[in-house]
């Protein structure tokens, strides 16, 4: 494993909350039912979700669903859509910044029920977001599924909705942000904080542990050097469609670089929704289908 050469945060407060976030990360992620024992049972891989296996911010994708339904209005989603721009290309690990960020993404989901959102997040990336899935990536985590390992995906997006993408693509799980429940509603608050940077690490830490995974044995992906903490966790991490920063550091360390952006440069156009548990075949099928019609 390569050692995280950049610098930790330094208001110390942070690396509890970071730690708490992993932890309940963990803790919420469950082995999707159908997936069964591994035959590979010490090893696994890892995903991060946003321009890594899916093209753009998941849920700024859900939360224009969102807003197409009249979950709230436009003013809402712009507003919504700036802070978390910010704060993902900001790169930033300071707590005023990362508490920005929480409250925006928080502020449309509080006093909402979660069977009221997960309902919703099954439809909009049904609908929505699954021309938006890079079959690059989905074959390299259907590789790992092939040889028997499994398949964790890894996001500072809602729990919630990274689980119905993982379930969607056949996945074991999805380690995401918790947001605190209390009789089934929302209560506006995160438990620990969001699952960006360190918490990632933390939560794939905290995951190998629960399962009894080989970290030395174990794949790591990402697009973002934000993600270096989780990358370097690893025994075998993989740099895909990787920002200056990261791309900058795999090649120093010697990491594979995957780079699947000039074949999925493609319109926004129309695709048939895929059915739930169609699996990561039909995501493969799906997103060559749209760039073959695209390159016509």
């Amino acid at each position: 494993m390569t050692a995280y050469p950049g610098p930790m945060p330094r208001r110390s407060p942070i690396l509890p909350a970071y730690r708490r976030a992993g932890e309940a990360a963990a803790a919420a992620a469950d082995v999707e039912p159908g997936v069964g024992v591994p035959m590979d049972p010490t090893s696994a891989a890892f995903f991060d979700v946003d321009n890594t296996i899916m093209r753009g911010a998941s849920i700024f994708h859900f939360a224009v669903g969102l807003a197409r339904r009249k979950f709230f209005n436009m003013h809402q989603i712009v507003d919504f859509g700036r802070r978390q721009v910010k704060f993902v290309l900001s790169g930033s690990e300071d707590l005023e910044d990362m508490a920005s960020a929480t409250a925006s993404a928080l502020s449309f989901v509080k006093d909402r029920r979660v069977d009221e959102l997960v309902d919703l997040g099954e439809r909009i990336f049904s609908e929505e977001m699954s021309d938006k899935l890079i079959p690059g990536t989905l074959a390299l985590a259907q590789g790992h599924l092939d040889a028997g390992q499994r398949v964790w995906l890894v996001t500072a997006t809602p729990v919630e909705l990274a689980t119905i993408i993982a379930k969607d693509l056949g996945l074991t799980g999805a380690l995401g942000t918790v947001a605190e429940v209390r009789n089934g509603v929302y209560t506006g608050r995160l438990v620990g904080a969001p699952l960006h940077g360190l918490a990632k690490a933390e939560a794939v830490r905290a995951i190998a542990d629960r399962e009894g995974l080989d970290l030395d044995r174990c794949s790591a992906y990402s697009d973002s050097a934000n993600d270096i903490p989780m990358l370097s966790l690893v025994g075998h991490p993989f740099a895909i469609n990787p920002d200056p920063l990261l791309r900058a550091h795999a090649r120093a360390n010697d990491w594979p670089i995957r780079d699947f952006r000039r074949r999925e440069k493609v319109r926004r156009i129309a695709v048939p929704a895929l059915a739930g548990g169609v699996g990561i075949g039909l995501g493969i099928s799906a997103g060559f289908a749209v760039g073959r019609l695209v390159r016509r």
